[in-house]
């Protein structure tokens, strides 16, 4: 059953609920069917928030691995540097390479990290708009169902002036 379906079903419930008696604009309905509804709601998330949720764990992961990476390049081109350092004559080449394997890993821990934010970023963007539709839905649906409530008051409280009740 789908969200869209579900609401239906609890507009159904509030359509078909009887009023209190002397409190018009309040209803009596089945509390365990509102409840399986909610459930069911839950039940019947989207799928996107559940891939929002595993896309965020996902890139602190991929960013973790990503430092850890980089530690390791820069760890093992140190350790290279003194061992080339270690051999004197040819100290200034293992300088030189050392530095350009450091800048290296930097720049790939770098490039790695910024891939990863501006996939994120995309992805949360896309999320975010999924929801800002899904978002207007919900008020379209909310704001049918506050009409909806309101003609039943309005119609109850012309009874009411009409000696029908």
């Amino acid at each position: 059953m789908s969200i869209d379906e579900i609401l239906e079903e609890m507009d159904e419930l509030l359509d078909k609920a009887g009023s209190v008696p002397f409190v018009s604009h309040k209803k009596v309905i089945d509390g365990e069917r509102m409840r399986e509804l909610i459930n069911d709601v839950r039940l019947n998330m989207p799928h996107e928030l559940k891939e929002a949720k595993k896309i965020e764990f996902d890139c602190q992961r991929i960013l973790n691995e990503a430092k850890l990476n980089a530690e390791s390049i820069i760890r093992k081109a140190e350790e290279r540097a003194a061992q080339i350092v270690s051999r004197e004559a040819i100290v200034t080449e293992a300088k030189k390479k050392a530095l350009d394997m450091l800048t290296k890993a930097q720049t790939a821990a770098k490039n790695l990290q910024q891939n990863a934010a501006a996939s994120v970023a995309k992805m949360l963007n896309d999320t975010e708009n999924y929801y800002s539709r899904n978002l207007q839905s919900i008020k379209t649906v909310k704001s049918k169902l506050s009409s909806t409530v309101s003609a039943g008051l309005s119609m109850n409280a012309g009874d009411k002036k009409n000696g029908l009740q």
